[in-house]
């Protein structure tokens, strides 16, 4: 077994689940990205390769159970031992409540909530036994704040941060740092840029536009706080944020 340091990020988008990677690849850590599709991930394994870090990419749809089962299975025989786990699958979609049909509501739910649990659960075997190891999970406003439109994916959130706060409770005890993170505020993604762009443009006025870099140092941070001082719940929003 091989004895490097693993992070694995599941949710490995082009905006934060990218910077997240990047901060523990800097760290020295072997990244294992993944996403729905996985061939979107060539570029951020070559930027990290091109600095001289080690990057695994991989398609993996985080619903489904066998294949999460196996995915861990197959990191931890053939990679390393996972020593940090994040999940940052977002799946925020804005339907207002008649809009929301059954099919939709549940697909929000098996992205954000469903697949953080799989993950959680799959990973929690792995490290118990070495009693140690790190458990992220991405959350957002709506992880404790409900809006109009987004019952589905506010519904998800606290579902996930629900998750989070009983597996660290449970397995704080056991060595294992359970942690959420509230990112409270828009993100520089192209996306944000696209939609929104008067917005972006007085936010970055006064540095007001979350930075994906900025907010995945945080997670290298949460990874190496002492024992004696963890954190459970971080919550990040720009300065100029009303919350």
């Amino acid at each position: 077994m091989s004895q490097k340091k693993v992070a694995l990020v599941i949710g490995a988008g082009s905006s934060l689940g990218s910077a997240i990677a990047r901060v523990f690849a800097s760290d020295n850590y072997t990244t294992v990205v993944a996403r729905r599709n996985g061939d979107e991930l060539g570029p951020l394994k070559e930027e990290i390769e091109s600095k001289g870090g080690e990057c695994l990419s991989f398609s993996l749809d985080a619903r489904k159970e066998e294949d999460v089962i196996n995915f861990i299975e197959m990191i931890e025989n053939e990679i390393g031992e996972i020593n940090v786990a994040v999940y940052n699958i977002g799946a925020n979609i804005r339907f207002n409540i008649l809009e929301t049909t059954s099919r939709k509501y549940y697909k929000v739910w098996e992205m954000a909530a469903f697949g953080a649990f799989l993950m959680g659960r799959e990973v929690a075997r792995k490290m118990l036994p070495r009693k140690k190891g790190t458990i992220i999970f991405t959350g957002a406003t709506a992880s404790v704040r409900g809006k109009e439109g987004f019952a589905a994916f506010s519904g998800a959130k606290q579902a996930k941060r629900a998750l989070a706060q009983s597996m660290a409770k449970e397995l704080a005890p056991k060595g294992i740092h359970v942690a959420h993170i509230i990112v409270d505020g828009a993100i520089d993604t192209p996306w944000v840029n696209k939609l929104f762009p008067e917005y972006v443009k007085e936010k970055k006025k006064v540095d007001g536009l979350m930075k994906p870099d900025d907010i995945a140092q945080n997670y290298l941070v949460l990874h190496n706080q002492p024992k004696n001082a963890w954190t459970f719940e971080l919550d990040l929003r720009p300065w100029v944020e009303t919350w």
